[in-house]
């Protein structure tokens, strides 16, 4: 089984996150795209410290109609930090038969080399680096961290990076859709309407729940 896996804070998710997902999917005729929102998120500190449950429950209302699209909250099971290389190590003894494919967007691949274990996430899994707005990748092999360059070669038919594990990283320009969480955030504190940005059941969620309403 070919998956996909898209972690984020999603806070709230939105058309650009659903956007990239599909564009994935579809490239690589993927069965199933897992959505992970992070629990603890290492990275950057939870806006409003908007609870993981809730946070959950917008991805699910925004991927049901999606029978390709599933939402797990593995982070949400384990303690401390959700780095990325812990979930992917647990997945793959849930699932040993799948053919993981990690969706992350270019301004994070852009700074992959300060993540938590980085270099072992090459050896797990294939990346697929989507083009985001104002952090386009112009060259894949450059936007490795240095200090993993020499690991891989680069196969111009298939268009992607080969790692010495097997894996590899692809680049896909897709449809780079400037939505940001923390503009729609904004915008529902204002008590404005968000709807076209998210999906109109995430968007009458935020609205009945006041979940922007307050700072948490």
């Amino acid at each position: 089984m070919k998956t996909g896996i898209l972690g984020g804070t999603f806070n709230p998710i939105h058309y650009a996150h659903l956007r990239i997902a599909e564009e994935v999917r579809d490239k690589f005729a993927l069965d199933q795209v897992i959505f992970i929102p992070a629990a603890s998120p290492p990275h950057k500190p939870m806006a409003g410290e908007l609870p993981f449950a809730v946070r959950c429950e917008m991805v699910r209302l925004a991927t049901r109609d999606n029978p390709s699209f599933a939402v797990s909250d593995i982070e949400g099971r384990r303690p401390g930090k959700s780095y990325s290389i812990d979930t992917l190590r647990e997945l793959r003894r849930e699932r040993p038969g799948d053919e993981f494919f990690f969706i992350i967007g270019s301004d994070s691949f852009m700074d992959f080399g300060s993540w938590h274990e980085y270099e072992a996430i090459f050896s797990t899994c294939n990346i697929v680096a989507v083009d985001r707005p104002g952090a386009l990748i112009r060259d894949p092999a450059a936007a490795l961290p240095v200090a993993v360059a020499p690991q891989f070669c680069y196969h111009a038919a298939g268009k992607r990076l080969s790692h010495r594990s097997g894996y590899s990283v692809y680049h896909l320009a897709g449809t780079p859709l400037d939505i940001s969480s923390s503009a729609i955030r904004n915008l529902a504190r204002q008590g404005r309407s968000v709807r076209y940005l998210v999906p109109d059941p995430v968007a009458h969620y935020i609205t009945e729940q006041r979940i922007y309403t307050h700072d948490r």
